[in-house]
């Protein structure tokens, strides 16, 4: 078993990691960068040489509750892998398609016309004036409303 003095100069390599010292002489390392609410990826490192990292969002781990696992027995290497696990899961990563277009444009039997745009990470469907006519999470579901408006690709 790693020592409290161990984990935490491990812990502290990662320059991504901002250290917070909290009550009973125990230390939590705060990821700031973090694309969610969550920002704990080392929880509670007690001089005793127990503490948790969070794996809510990561499989392969038995968590707790909180999503947390206990690093009391950790070895260097598996400490090493759960943290840059723990900050890559707490990273968004936008999931290019390269089968989704950017821009379109759609048309009715009327000859109205909309445009679809992806525009950070959503889909804004606008009018011919330039006016937001709905905001959609996917390129998919913009599709489906233009299609059972009467809308076609042009």
């Amino acid at each position: 078993m790693l020592t409290f003095e161990e984990k935490l100069a491990i812990i502290e390599s990662f320059p991504e990691l901002e250290r917070n010292d909290v009550s009973l002489k125990r230390v939590n390392f705060h990821y700031n960068d973090s694309s969610y609410d969550n920002k704990n990826v080392v929880y509670h490192l007690h001089p005793n040489g127990n503490g948790f990292v969070y794996a809510g969002k990561m499989t392969g781990y038995e968590t707790n509750d909180k999503g947390m696992v206990n690093i009391r027995d950790f070895a260097e290497k598996e400490l090493r892998e759960i943290i840059r696990d723990s900050i890559s899961s707490l990273t968004y990563k936008k999931i290019e398609n390269p089968d989704e277009p950017t821009e379109e444009v759609w048309m009715n039997e009327n000859t109205i016309t909309l445009t679809v745009l992806n525009e950070e990470d959503l889909w804004n469907v606008y009018s011919e004036d330039g006016g937001l006519d709905g905001t959609f999470n996917t390129y998919k579901e913009a599709s489906n409303y233009l299609e059972t408006e009467g809308f076609s690709r042009i």
